[in-house]
């Protein structure tokens, strides 16, 4: 039996303090399940695809020319990269080979075709895995113009102070940015050195942003061009947002003087969203949250079937194990926003998030 794993590697049974014997038990019931085994097959199958896809958006783009009915491809090719990228994110977490090496080379190539620094992201990624929702430690809750608790939306300071105070109004057009930001993220992290693989992903980087920009301006007159440009960026943007944005805003938070085991922590801090197959092709799989977290080095297909499990053994132990829909998933994440951001609209009401 081959198995993977990455960033936030599944911790060995019996392991370090906070990984306690609930969590051994599990382990157990899921490798006697299989879950842990490689699914190449589905990723070659998942990687032709996706690279089906783009060469069908890239035919659609040439053949197209300069028409307004290119913003129907930069819909299409937002949809194209976040599936892209949503391949790179398990290949950062083992899931595709046993080989670190093989799964890094997977991790790079999507990564200089996203623009998305590989590199950088799995960094930051470990991260968020080790200490999710967790304010002083989890990278993805230390967003300037967002505040996820009562304390956070007090240290923000002028303009930033004041989106904090609307951000659930907010929120979902900022995420037309965040296409840009993970460009910007990446370049600013290659420059810095911060990966191992600087050089190669400089390389790729610069490749990506000189074959995007001149093949779209010289296809496109240079209004449709940035029009083209802002439609597949923003979507694109919109997208991942509304992929990762439910696993974990609104669920609780973590201080420094919380201490959790390995089960506990990963699974309290983290959301499932129900909705079958379609859902799971629409949020590559992170709609199994919960079970992601407990066992990042899972490959991706093989959640849907470890979700039971998990969830019966949550139930036995006592675990608070939290699902819903998706469009409930998002409510509950402005909900949550507006609450936080409360105490600057209403600074005479003490209120906790």
């Amino acid at each position: 039996m081959q198995t993977a794993g990455g960033p936030g590697d599944v911790p060995p049974a019996g392991g370090s303090a906070g990984r306690g014997s609930d969590f051994s038990e599990l382990v157990r019931l899921v490798k006697q399940s299989g879950l842990l085994d490689l699914r190449r097959t589905y990723y070659a199958a998942k990687m032709a695809v996706n690279g089906v896809m783009l060469v069908v958006g890239a035919v659609m783009f040439v053949l197209l020319g300069d028409s307004w009915w290119q913003v129907v491809t930069a819909v299409l090719l937002a949809g194209v990269f976040t599936q892209l990228a949503f391949v790179g994110h398990d290949a950062g977490h083992r899931q595709i080979f046993r080989s670190r090496r093989a799964n890094d080379v997977v991790g790079l190539v999507h990564g200089g075709m996203t623009g998305i620094s590989y590199g950088w992201w799995v960094g930051k990624h470990r991260l968020h895995h080790n200490n999710p929702n967790h304010e002083d430690a989890d990278p993805d809750i230390e967003i300037p113009a967002l505040a996820f608790s009562a304390d956070q939306s007090r240290t923000k300071r002028g303009v930033l102070r004041w989106m904090v105070k609307y951000q659930a109004f907010l929120f979902f057009p900022l995420l037309l940015l965040e296409g840009i930001l993970l460009h910007v993220h990446s370049i600013r992290a290659v420059f810095k050195r911060e990966m191992k693989a600087h050089r190669v992903e400089a390389v790729l980087l610069a490749a990506h942003v000189v074959v995007y920009l001149a093949v779209v301006f010289l296809v496109l007159s240079p209004v449709k061009a940035v029009v083209f440009i802002a439609v597949h960026q923003g979507l694109w943007g919109v997208y991942m947002g509304c992929a990762f944005a439910p696993n974990h805003k609104g669920m609780p938070m973590l201080s420094a003087g919380q201490k959790l085991d390995y089960l506990r922590k990963q699974v309290l801090t983290s959301r499932n969203v129900r909705g079958g197959r379609f859902v799971d092709f629409l949020l590559g799989g992170l709609n199994y949250q919960i079970e992601h977290h407990l066992f990042p080095s899972m490959p991706r297909p093989n959640l849907r079937h470890a979700q039971q499990l998990v969830n019966e053994f949550c139930t036995s132990r006592g675990v608070s194990y939290s699902q819903c829909g998706l469009f409930r998933s998002y409510a509950l994440v402005l909900r949550h926003l507006h609450a936080a951001g409360a105490p600057l609209r209403h600074p005479s009401v003490s209120q906790q998030c």
